[in-house]
C-alpha cells in the first residue's frame, strides 16, 4: 500500500518546481498555485503540511486559521511582512525565511540605481532615443566622491553595499541600532546613533532595512526634511519603508533632486504621480533576481520545508 506523501504548496511566483522537484519529490506532493489571491489557498488549506511563499500574496491570519496540520511556512526570500508570524506562532505553525541568498545582487541593484540617478541615466538615454545628443541633461550632476551616503539599515546587504560605494570614493555613513558593535570600525563607516545625527550630513540615502511597525514609513516628511537640498534617495528593502506621498511632495519642493525605488507601498504600482514623475527612477522589484541567486533562494527553500 503506498503511503501518501505530505502536500507542500508553492504560492505564488512560479509556474514550475523544476528547482523544488529535486529536494522534495521523494518526500512530498507538490501543488503549484501561482496565484495572486489567498482565497486559492482555502481548498488545500486544511490538508496542506508545508508552503512555500515568495512576496505576491500574503498568508494572512485568515488563511492560517484553516492551516490545521501545516508545520512550517517558508518565506522564500528575505524578511517576513507578508507573513502574520504572530497567528502561525499561536497556531504552532514554524516560520522561517531564507535570509543569506541575493546580498550581492541587491547591493549591486542599490548602487546601480545610485549611479543612474547622480549621473542622469534616464534623462540622457531618452534624449539620444527622441534623435538628439546633448550632454546638458547631465548638467547640474555631482561628483561622487568625497561626497556622503547614508544608510538606514546595515545587515547583509547594507554592508555589501557600503562596501562598493567606499570603492567609489565615498564617505559611507549608517544608522542601525541592531548592528553589531564594531561593525563601522571593521568596514571602515561611520555609525550614526539616529537619523537625525546621520540625514544632515547625507546627499545620498540609501534604504536597507527589514519593514517593521517601526520602519513603517521611516523615511517620511519629516525624516527627508533632514536631508540637505536636493538629495538623493534609493530604496531597495521594502515598499512601505518609504512613503510614496512624501516622496512626491519632496521631489515638487526640490528637497530631493532624485529618487530611485526598487519597491514600492502597493505593489504593482498604481500611483501615476511616482510612475510618470521625470525625476523617478523605477524597477519593478526586481533587486533581488540573478539567475544563480533565484536558483540559491529556491533551493535553500526547499530545503528548509
Amino acid at each position: 500500500m503506498a503511503i501518501e506523501k505530505p502536500l507542500v504548496l508553492i504560492t505564488d511566483y512560479l509556474e514550475e518546481a523544476d528547482i523544488e522537484n529535486p529536494v522534495l519529490e521523494n518526500c512530498a506532493d507538490i501543488k503549484i498555485l501561482n496565484t495572486h489571491t489567498d482565497t486559492d489557498i482555502d481548498p488545500f488549506a486544511s490538508k496542506v503540511k508545508g508552503i512555500l511563499v515568495f512576496h505576491d500574496i500574503k498568508i494572512s491570519a485568515r488563511i492560517i486559521a484553516k492551516l490545521d496540520q501545516c508545520k512550517g511556512i517558508v518565506r522564500c526570500g528575505v524578511g517576513y511582512d507578508n507573513v502574520d508570524i504572530k497567528a502561525a506562532g499561536e497556531k504552532g505553525i514554524a516560520v522561517c525565511n531564507v535570509p543569506d541568498y541575493g546580498t550581492e545582487e541587491v547591493a549591486d541593484h542599490a548602487v546601480m540605481l545610485l549611479l543612474a540617478i547622480a549621473r542622469r541615466l534616464i534623462p540622457c538615454y531618452d534624449d539620444i532615443r527622441s534623435g538628439g545628443w546633448q550632454p546638458n541633461h547631465v548638467f547640474g550632476a555631482p561628483r561622487l566622491r568625497g561626497k556622503t551616503v547614508g544608510l538606514i539599515g546595515c545587515g547583509r546587504i547594507g554592508t555589501a553595499t557600503a562596501l562598493r560605494l567606499k570603492a567609489l570614493g565615498l564617505r559611507v555613513l549608517f544608522y542601525d541600532p541592531f548592528a553589531t558593535p564594531g561593525l563601522d570600525k571593521a568596514i571602515g563607516m561611520e555609525r550614526c546613533h539616529s537619523l537625525e545625527e546621520m540625514l544632515p550630513q547625507c546627499l545620498f540615502v540609501s534604504v536597507h532595512t527589514p519593514l517593521t511597525p517601526k520602519t513603517k514609513h521611516i523615511v517620511n516628511d519629516a525624516t527627508l526634511a533632514l536631508l540637505p537640498k536636493g538629495a538623493y534617495l534609493v530604496n531597495t528593502a521594502r515598499g512601505p519603508c518609504v512613503s510614496g506621498d512624501a516622496v512626491v511632495r519632496a521631489l515638487e519642493s526640490g528637497q530631493l533632486a532624485y529618487a530611485a525605488l526598487d519597491v514600492v507601498e502597493k505593489e504593482p504600482l498604481d500611483d501615476e504621480r511616482l510612475r510618470k514623475h521625470p525625476k523617478v527612477l523605477l524597477t519593478p522589484h526586481s533587486a533581488f533576481y540573478s539567475v544563480e541567486g533565484f536558483i540559491e533562494m529556491r533551493r535553500k527553500g526547499s530545503n528548509l520545508s
